[in-house]
């Protein structure tokens, strides 16, 4: 019938529109995601963006961590089994979630070196290696203090903390290797190459508690799952995550800056910031 054959027409020429916007709009999106990836590659921009970055960003970090430290170190209730001694969490994991996180930054920042060439992405390897570094050691010492009265020893090979001191090395060994190099771009390329095989150790890491038997508990806070941690003690510990995050891209963009302005010295963008601040 005429009228069904119509509605069809409609509704193919409704569909194809819709397809069409679709990949207009992607079109958009990747061409404005490009241009930043170029922009990301200029010195002089990068710098000016991350000051404003981190004008606005540094005091969040530090209100947010203070709040959810003071929140959860003071406010919540003692933990049924530990008692007092579980509140380290809202340190310990915190640190060690932000460090497996920073070890992909580092791997990403190292293959975008690898296949592009960009400068700016070793600068940003190389910024990463000492705050996961740092983190890493935030991670195992505070698990060290957690171990004690959870365990009765202050360290156990257990798969999970055995797996985050090879992450420890994977950070130092990246710095190590830069340093070794007398040709920093040979010494960016061979840093590349160990920060991607290193990633092999990051899911090892987060499911070492269910591979091997452990005395590391299980992961409290599940995204597929009921998380087996009160609500009360949640939201802290999820606030000082978040401001680790924060903390975490402050210290890679001051490292960043840090590291730009060595490198680019002698150019005349650098010079000119020299003669203002003087």
């Amino acid at each position: 019938m005429p009228g069904f054959r119509t509605g069809g027409s409609l509704n193919s020429a409704s569909s194809a529109s819709g397809v069409l916007f679709a990949l207009q709009a992607t079109s958009i999106i990747a061409a404005a995601m490009w241009s930043l990836f170029h922009k990301l590659g200029s010195p002089p921009w990068l710098y000016q963006i991350s000051g404003s970055i981190l004008r606005w960003l540094m005091p969040l970090a530090v209100l947010g961590l203070a709040v959810g430290a003071t929140w959860g170190l003071l406010y919540t209730a003692p933990d049924f089994r530990q008692g007092n001694s579980y509140r380290i969490i809202y340190i310990h994991v915190p640190a060690a979630v932000v460090a497996l996180a920073g070890y992909y930054v580092m791997a990403i920042a190292g293959a975008i070196h690898l296949i592009w060439k960009m400068k700016i992405a070793d600068v940003a390897m190389m910024a990463a290696a000492p705050v996961g570094a740092a983190l890493t050691f935030i991670a195992l010492v505070t698990g060290s203090i957690w171990g004690k009265p959870t365990w009765g020893a202050w360290w156990v090979w257990d798969a999970r903390i055995t797996s985050m001191l090879i992450l420890l090395f994977l950070y130092l060994g990246v710095m190590a290797l830069y340093e070794a190099y007398d040709n920093k771009a040979a010494a960016s390329r061979a840093c590349a190459v160990l920060s991607l095989v290193g990633t092999v150790n990051i899911p090892i890491i987060y499911k070492s508690v269910d591979w091997w038997y452990s005395l590391h508990q299980p992961a409290s806070i599940k995204f597929t799952g009921e998380s087996t941690i009160d609500p009360s003690m949640l939201w802290p510990l999820l606030l000082c995550i978040v401001s680790f995050y924060a903390l975490f891209t402050c210290a890679l963009l001051m490292n960043m800056r840090l590291a730009i302005l060595q490198r680019e010295r002698r150019t005349s963008w650098v010079q000119r910031l020299a003669a203002e601040a003087n």
